[in-house]
């Protein structure tokens, strides 16, 4: 069975401040290829931590990453920047080039790590915004962008190499509500088109209700809960019980609900 896609953590520890901060526990999981999983979980847990992990950017203490079939600590730099590639990252803030356009922001990685000619490039940009919804005004500058439109330009420049693994870093934090549900519905659309292994860290309890295949709640260095949104509903685990309790506080007084 091809391990393309695949990411297995297999009881990874990672301490900061000379050891007295233990981040990771023992932590051991697998996540499901080809689904959608949000790691939930208060601040300061470790849910960054994690994912910086997968990308690489932090070795473990001990235990092992593995990425579409390679040991993470394993390999060399230059081994290291060469697997980056399986990765597709939409980052909290969108990250784009201001001083580009639309278009050449979502080509940048195709210039930067490929050999494909203009027309090739062209191609591959026109059908990954495209995927994201965007028809034309390829030559806008980011500052000529709503929020919701700089996730759709990011996503395309995420998916535009044709990765195996996407990353979302916090994609709903800060976001006005209408922005928040476009960015849902992207991630959906990228759920359904191209059914990638998908990774989403994230406060946004609605959000992983409704989208998520899987949900990892991580407490204590591990994750106190992993499963369906359905069993995250009924789970009576105290600490995801509080958790939920004050978001659906803060649903309440958002919209003027009393009990």
């Amino acid at each position: 069975m091809s391990e393309s896609g695949s990411i297995r953590f297999v009881n990874v520890r990672k301490t900061f401040r000379s050891g007295r901060d233990t981040v990771l526990d023992g932590l051991s999981v697998e996540f499901p290829k080809g689904k959608l999983t949000y790691i939930l979980g208060p601040s300061g847990v470790g849910k960054s931590v994690t994912i910086k992990h997968i990308l690489g950017l932090l070795q473990p203490d001990s235990g092992e990453v593995w990425v579409s079939g390679k040991n993470m600590c394993e390999l060399s730099g230059r081994e290291l920047a060469e697997h980056r590639k399986v990765f597709g990252m939409l980052f909290q803030n969108s990250a784009l080039f201001d001083d580009i356009s639309i278009f050449e922001n979502v080509a940048f990685p195709l210039r930067e790590h490929t050999a494909l000619t203009e027309e090739q490039i062209e191609d591959k940009v026109i059908k990954s915004l495209r995927i994201l919804g965007i028809e034309k005004g390829f030559d806008k500058f980011p500052n000529e962008l709503s929020g919701g439109m700089k996730k759709r330009v990011a996503l395309a420049r995420a998916i535009i190499r044709e990765p195996e693994i996407l990353l979302y870093d916090e994609p709903t934090t800060g976001l006005d509500p209408v922005t928040r549900v476009t960015v849902d519905e992207l991630i959906e659309t990228l759920k359904r088109e191209l059914k990638l292994t998908s990774l989403v860290i994230s406060h946004d309890i609605p959000s992983a209700l409704r989208l998520a295949d899987q949900i990892g709640f991580l407490h204590g260095g591990k994750f106190a809960f992993w499963g369906t949104p359905e069993e995250f509903r009924k789970t009576d685990h105290e600490v995801i019980r509080r958790f939920l309790n004050a978001d659906r506080k803060s649903f309440e007084v958002l919209h003027g609900v009393h009990p």
